[in-house]
């Protein structure tokens, strides 16, 4: 998959190859589906603090400052580090990184939380991104499972146990979903709908459970799309999932947008339903400012304005809108925007729809919003949120993280029990307190919401998660002493 035409690769860089082994990103890291902003002033605060902090705690317990980043204590440290360039936004104490067996503490009694992640990615075996296996680091060498020091690293290998290490050794994950992104050219579809299905049968017999889930890609107004759907619908996916500008990945080649709301789209509502699946996730937002002259054509299919009709046509089904349609810009520009009119660029007009048109099927998948602002500009993170769980409410905001572009979704799991809507902005537009780690509206967010879409009984489920090869892997991971990677994989900008 490769959305980055060789001039937007020109300035950017692998964060795989740059990105210090922080426990949270100290810039911008994006996918390959568009331009990551470069390090801002207060980013570059924020790591020059966190290093400060790290240098003056890690020596006093006779770690190095790497291995201090893998520590809860180090975690601890970045969202201090946060803090301090940009505010009092996360709730997080200065004895807490001070304090390994404090921190280790907060850690333990969080780590059962339910999450489910439904927004997931690794790679297909005949990639074409070999690049992003080549500067993978081994696996093996990091000692998690010794038998894969037994032999030589393959591609296929390397792929899955990397993104299992990462999602479901050092996260608190408990259910994740695996999903693709379309493309005209067959090959640069990052899974398709076929190999989903074999990663989610593969996973979960690893696992003896169901810890993984699946979409299956749609494509309509593509010729030939309904019975691509058919033939996808027979591999019983989770839910369906579709890019509404057609060719995300390659934006200059897309020829087959659509809308949510044209009957074409209907004719595959129709066979969703007939088959039982219930829930269409639509990726919408990640639409910098600069493509809409780029891509005047497609333009429109980014926004929002045809989420509403569909969500009253079809009250059976639930409309997933990934990213939450965040038009991903500057973020500086966009808290100065949203400070002055209230609107977030298309957050805002997503948020309005319940309101709006009377309809309660609409919902909100974080997705790459929360990563990027989340360290970006903590401030406007808090908004989005704020704006969310207003307009859509605490129970229609879904969990999802994009990993592993941006690397083990812990430190965003962390971020969100850890961010609070400032009070400021609460009495400005009277957003709701976000709440504790475990209250109800993060515990909704980080589980409840995706466990009813999807059928999932919370506690039952993860009682018996708790009893699975991945939780006695884990366990076992654990006891040795984690060692989280702290990469990232997508890309940044130079300079």
């Amino acid at each position: 998959m490769r959305g980055l035409s060789d001039e937007d690769l020109e300035r950017l860089k692998p964060a795989e190859q740059v990105e210090p082994r922080t426990p949270l990103p100290v810039r911008m890291v994006s996918s390959e589906e568009y331009r990551p902003v470069p390090q801002s002033a207060k980013q570059r605060e924020t790591e020059a603090r966190l290093y400060e902090i790290a240098d003056g705690i890690a020596p006093k317990l006779g770690l190095s400052r790497r291995r201090f980043f893998q520590t809860s204590a180090g975690t601890a440290a970045g969202f201090a580090a946060l803090n301090g360039a940009f505010g009092p936004i996360f709730a997080v104490g200065e004895a807490e990184a001070n304090t390994p067996e404090l921190a280790d503490e907060r850690a333990q009694a969080l780590a059962g939380q339910f999450i489910m992640d439904m927004h997931t990615h690794f790679l297909r075996d005949d990639t074409r991104l070999t690049h992003f296996v080549r500067m993978r680091e081994s696996v093996a060498a990091q000692g998690w499972n010794p038998q894969l020091e037994e032999g030589a690293q393959t591609i296929e290998a390397l792929k899955f146990e990397n993104y299992f290490k990462e999602v479901f050794l050092d996260s608190d994950t408990k259910i994740a979903l695996i999903s693709s992104a379309p493309s005209e050219i067959p090959e640069d579809w990052f899974l398709t709908n076929r190999q989903m299905a074999a990663a989610r049968a593969t996973v979960n017999g690893q696992a003896g459970s169901k810890r993984m889930m699946t979409h299956a890609i749609i494509t309509p107004e593509s010729p030939g799309w309904l019975d691509d759907l058919d033939a996808a619908l027979e591999l019983r996916p989770d839910s369906l999932k579709g890019y509404t500008v057609g060719d995300n990945t390659h934006k200059e080649l897309a020829r087959h947008p659509w809308r949510m709301d044209s009957r074409e789209t209907y004719r595959g509502y129709e066979k969703a339903l007939a088959a039982g699946v219930t829930n269409i996730c639509v990726h919408k937002g990640l639409w910098g400012r600069g493509l809409d002259d780029r891509f005047p054509i497609l333009a429109p299919y980014a926004r929002v304005d045809d989420v509403a009709q569909a969500a009253k046509d079809w009250p059976q089904l639930n409309f997933v809108i990934y990213h939450a349609a965040y038009r991903l810009d500057d973020p500086e520009w966009a808290l100065a925007e949203f400070e002055r009119t209230g609107r977030i660029d298309w957050v805002t007009d997503l948020a309005e729809i319940p309101e709006k048109h009377g309809v309660s099927n609409v919902y909100a998948d974080l997705g790459q919003i929360f990563a990027q602002t989340l360290v970006a500009q903590p401030r406007i993170c808090a908004a989005i949120m704020g704006q969310l769980v207003k307009g859509l409410g605490a129970d229609h905001v879904c969990w999802g993280t994009d990993a592993v572009w941006t690397g083990s979704p812990q430190w965003q799991i962390e971020g969100l029990r850890r961010l609070e809507i400032p009070e400021d902005m609460q009495r400005a537009h009277g957003f709701a307190p976000l709440g504790a780690a475990d209250g109800p509206v993060k515990t909704a967010i980080f589980g409840g919401n995706n466990a009813r879409l999807y059928g999932v009984e919370p506690l039952e489920t993860a009682a018996a998660l708790e009893r699975d090869r991945f939780a006695a892997l884990k366990r076992a991971y654990v006891a040795r002493g984690a060692t989280p990677s702290n990469r990232r994989y997508g890309y940044v900008a130079r300079g």
